[in-house]
């Protein structure tokens, strides 16, 4: 209501998980405002296509939660993190933080035990019928990298597994872009 034009010095940062350019393609978003927002665009993947985050962001949550709640939880067990990685997150990182903290609030001892209302077996389950050919072997071979824990080559490797040579799944992996880190992925922590 005043007369005197204000100045501010501020960023804005937006999200969205919709594709802004279809969008604006198909006349369902503005054109000068998605130039507006566009200065400096950050694409990340959601996170049922970086499951290899899935273990840090899980012990992240994990120890805020296990302060917050005054709890000593140190370690997710295998069979429980194996259930974390087998699900499709539709949620996103939003629905990982509130299962961890669903988790740290209802267990009780050092070991973190996945609810078991979070979870159902139908939604660990990657279902899409519209996949591509590509995108279904995409998650075809990162199943097998989580059943193998990240392990290749060698007896019980996934090459093994899906009885290809492993230079044939190192190539196919690289042309589907299935980044793979057992290092990184350490599930015994």
């Amino acid at each position: 209501g005043g007369h005197q034009t204000l100045s501010s010095d501020f960023r804005l940062m937006t999200a969205t998980n919709r594709d802004l350019e279809q969008a604006v393609e198909d006349g369902k978003f503005r054109k000068d405002l998605f130039y507006r927002l566009g200065v400096f665009p950050i694409h990340i993947p959601p996170l049922r296509d970086r499951f290899d985050d899935i273990p840090s962001l899980a012990y992240h949550f994990l120890r805020l939660f296990a302060k917050k709640f005054n709890k000593n939880i140190e370690k997710i067990p295998h069979d429980e993190m194996q259930k974390l990685l087998a699900y499709s997150w539709p949620g996103n990182v939003r629905e990982l933080e509130n299962i961890m903290e669903r988790g740290a609030i209802v267990n009780n001892g050092p070991y973190f035990m996945v609810p078991s209302a979070c979870l159902t077996p139908s939604d660990t389950q990657y279902q899409n019928k519209n996949m591509s050919l590509d995108e279904n072997e995409r998650a075809h071979i990162i199943r097998v990298l989580k059943m193998t824990m990240g392990k290749v080559r060698g007896h019980n490797g996934a090459a093994e597994v899906l009885k290809i040579h492993p230079n044939t799944l190192y190539s196919r992996m690289k042309k589907l872009g299935v980044r793979y880190s057992a290092k990184e992925m350490d599930l015994k922590k």
